[in-house]
């Protein structure tokens, strides 16, 4: 149909005929809008045909289901932009990610003004940022311990 209407697109038959076949696949796409042969190169489709036009007052069945130039530019963008966040299916801490760790990752602080002696408890500790002290997957090992020293509240514990 021109243009197919979204319930009859079925993009999950890209994984079975990848699987099925062991071969590229494609899409040959008339629907109206872009975000159909997006989603096509982010479930593994590396061949994309879609009908373009200068304009789609022209007449003619094609150019009602046609992107014009400036539609066409912005989907290829998209396409790429989808095909660089794919990566290699690895989760690896990533460039970006080591510059903000400290940044965004959380760190084991004083809830309160804790003595030294004082046993931690989640009375007297909470999470907050930045990334810099005790890493709250170490909670429960610090919980029953005594403080070396003095903490004011909201200070980061160290070991």
């Amino acid at each position: 149909a021109y243009p197919t209407p979204y319930e009859d697109i079925n993009l999950n038959a890209i994984n079975t005929i990848k699987s099925k076949f062991k071969i590229k696949t494609g899409l040959s796409d008339h629907s109206l809008g872009i975000e159909v042969p997006i989603a096509a190169v982010a479930l593994g489709s590396s061949i994309i045909e879609k009908h373009f036009t200068l304009s789609r007052n022209y007449k003619g069945p094609d150019h009602q289901a046609s992107l014009e130039p400036n539609e066409l530019k912005d989907m290829i963008t998209k396409i790429r932009n989808v095909e660089k966040s794919l990566g290699n299916g690895l989760k690896n801490i990533t460039n970006s990610e080591k510059d903000n760790i400290k940044i965004a990752r959380k760190s084991i602080v004083a809830k309160i003004n804790i003595q030294k002696g004082d046993l931690f408890s989640e009375n007297n500790l909470t999470i907050k940022r930045p990334g810099t002290g005790i890493s709250p997957m170490n909670w429960y090992k610090l919980l029953g311990k005594r403080a070396k020293k003095n903490y004011s509240a909201d200070e980061i514990i160290k070991l």
